[in-house]
């Protein structure tokens, strides 16, 4: 038996925390942007993935006209840093409704590093940055996917691991990251599973059903 909910019955404000609850878990892109006077601004924002390869892309959503949106239209640069599990208070309170003249930064206590690229510091505290110059805002609804081509990437060196192939590539073990789920609930990595692909030439058919 299944429970069958129609999105424009409910309300798009009820059915919005149906989607969260279930669209899960949800990177955090910890955006940080500054405002055309100058202000630093720094928001968690759980609609976030890469857009584009080639070039790289990455995209995160402004539900509603929030300041990272304005910042990042107005000046077309923004950086997203990566919502480690040693921040997760910090991240949190971010996301309160400060006055646009306020920087997070200084009203959470953060260290607001130097980008190499783009006018938005970077999160000190944050292992991962991606400085970003804005490709599209493209409106949807009641909100806006910002969509943004990545100049650079900072890493700290000392989250990198070499796996057995060679690669050296961050660990997710030393990263840390957070997600977000439903109500006010969030995630941290869990256990972790590793499985690669099956060629097709390899495929062993073991799953096939026998009506």
């Amino acid at each position: 038996m299944r429970t069958d909910i129609d999105p424009g019955e409910l309300g798009h404000g009820r059915f919005y925390k149906v989607l969260t609850s279930v669209v899960v878990p949800r990177p955090i892109a910890w955006v940080s942007t500054r405002s055309a006077a100058g202000v630093d601004n720094l928001a968690p924002h759980s609609f976030f993935t890469v857009s584009c390869v080639d070039p790289p892309m990455v995209q995160f959503t402004s539900v509603g006209k929030k300041d990272s949106l304005r910042n990042a239209t107005e000046t077309g640069e923004f950086v997203v840093c990566l919502a480690n599990e040693a921040m997760f208070e910090r991240i949190n309170a971010t996301g309160t409704n400060f006055p646009a003249h306020l920087s997070e930064f200084a009203e959470v206590g953060l260290t607001a590093e130097p980008s190499t690229t783009v006018a938005p510091p970077r999160v000190r505290e944050s292992p991962v940055a991606l400085e970003c110059r804005l490709e599209q805002a493209l409106e949807l609804g009641d909100s806006t996917v910002v969509i943004g081509r990545v100049l650079h990437a900072a890493i700290d060196s000392d989250v990198f691991e070499t796996d057995a192939r060679g690669h050296s590539l961050p660990s997710i073990e030393r990263l840390r990251p957070l997600a977000r789920l439903g109500r006010n609930e969030w995630s941290t990595i869990g256990k972790v599973l590793d499985i690669t692909r099956i060629p097709f030439e390899d495929w062993p058919g073991h799953y096939r059903r026998e009506d």
